[in-house]
């Protein structure tokens, strides 16, 4: 049974990056098939095209493009990357026009999916047969037959292998007096997932364990991949968490990483737009991403929802997993608070 923890959320993961690669088509006259999945598949490769709307890495995403377009040659498929801030308001702008250009939306803001579930106004039931296999029959797993969870950014630990050898194995190893002024720390700002991300770690390993970190004058960084670069360029020797350096070491980087013993990461939950253009193909996607071949390649430095998925650093069951169902932008200006006064005032 996948862990979650209903108190604590997170809202986006990753880095803001610009939208990319648009493609699809509102207005459509498709019609989703009442028959069997073979007929599902015959109208995808009719319509020949998909778009999902994603925050997931571009490079994962790209990954997962070719593979799909290897399994059905017939369907073209297109990505539109962004936050969940900048993609969520297109699907309800489409969803109220009924000129959908999403068919598939990828999500980690379980605020909104919560929402989505309530209003029933967004998504379509999902028909694919890995839908129906063991992997997914728990309530963590689908969620309202509407929602499958289908990839965990999960962060872990950090150290440039010059500045600090001996390396760590567990969060409370930062705690070093040798790493004094050489740490690196996300900043929380107005970002739901970093507030959560500081309350996990209170809660994982003490109210104090804040207040000790303070006190060795970490720096502070806009996001993970500035804390990485950072670690990467010498500039700070460790960080508690961090996102997965497996590039960076596969290029060379004088960087390691590990998970720590209890890790904890976003999920992305997929589901098949109300408002789809093509909403055959959107079956297709979204069953063929709970495939091998689709975890495959979303996993690359991902948690997976599958075991033995090459790439992947941990699977759903080995992961906390961030949940924003009660977390308020209220809850997330008063941690901001907190933590200025404790890390930077």
């Amino acid at each position: 049974m996948v862990k979650a923890r209903v108190r604590l959320g997170a809202l986006a993961t990753g880095v803001v990056l610009a939208l990319s690669a648009c493609g699809g088509g509102g207005g459509s006259s498709n019609e989703a098939v009442d028959g069997d999945w073979d007929e599902v598949v015959a109208a995808a490769n009719e319509e020949g095209s998909v778009l999902l709307y994603s925050s997931h890495n571009p490079v994962n995403l790209e990954a997962l493009k070719a593979a799909f377009e290897a399994e059905y040659p017939d369907i073209t498929m297109e990505f539109v990357r962004g936050t969940d801030a900048e993609l969520n308001p297109k699907v309800e702008v489409e969803n109220q026009t009924g000129q959908g250009a999403a068919d598939v939306h990828m999500v980690t803001d379980r605020a909104w999916i919560n929402s989505a579930i309530e209003t029933g106004a967004y998504s379509e039931k999902l028909r694919g047969p890995e839908f129906e296999t063991e992997n997914y029959q728990s309530e963590d797993m689908v969620l309202d037959d509407t929602f499958a969870l289908m990839s965990i950014a999960v962060f872990g630990l950090g150290w440039n292998t010059n500045g600090y050898p001996a390396g760590l194995e567990d969060v409370p190893d930062v705690l070093d007096p040798k790493l004094d002024g050489k740490i690196g720390i996300v900043n929380p700002a107005g970002i739901a997932v970093y507030v959560d991300l500081y309350r996990y770690l209170e809660d994982t390993y003490g109210e104090d364990f804040l207040t000790d970190l303070a006190d060795l004058n970490p720096r502070i960084y806009p996001s993970a991949l500035g804390i990485a670069q950072a670690l990467t360029s010498g500039e700070i020797a460790a960080a508690p968490i961090v996102s997965p350096l497996v590039n960076d070491i596969a290029a060379g980087a004088p960087v390691d990483f590990q998970l720590a013993p209890k890790p904890w990461g976003a999920p992305w939950y997929t589901h098949v737009l109300s408002a789809a253009a093509h909403p055959n193909a959107a079956q297709v996607l979204a069953n063929f991403m709970a495939t091998e071949a689709g975890q495959t390649a979303l996993s690359a430095g991902y948690g997976s929802t599958l075991p033995d998925i090459e790439g992947a650093i941990a699977t759903a069951d080995d992961v906390t997993l961030a949940d924003s169902a009660d977390l308020s932008p209220e809850d997330v200006a008063e941690y901001t608070a907190k933590f200025e006064e404790l890390f930077v005032n």
